[in-house]
């Protein structure tokens, strides 16, 4: 899908080192799919730590080893 937003700049570029992207679209869109992929993450890791699945096999300290 194609859309027209506005960046700044110099978030642009550092979205552009940081990707390892050289044109704009495949940054932003690399950018946008890791923030997701960690914000995914976060919730999972929180509805676990807060017994949401109550049959998981690991315990938090467990849990802390593997996340190191």
């Amino acid at each position: 899908m194609k859309i027209t937003i506005d960046i700044d700049e110099e978030l642009l570029k550092d979205a552009m080192r940081y990707t390892g992207e050289r044109k704009k679209g495949p940054a932003v869109v690399k950018a946008a799919r890791e923030f997701v992929k960690r914000q995914l993450s976060r919730e999972f890791a929180t509805r676990v730590m807060e017994g949401e699945f109550g049959d998981y096999p690991l315990t938090n300290d467990e849990l802390e080893a593997f996340d190191r």
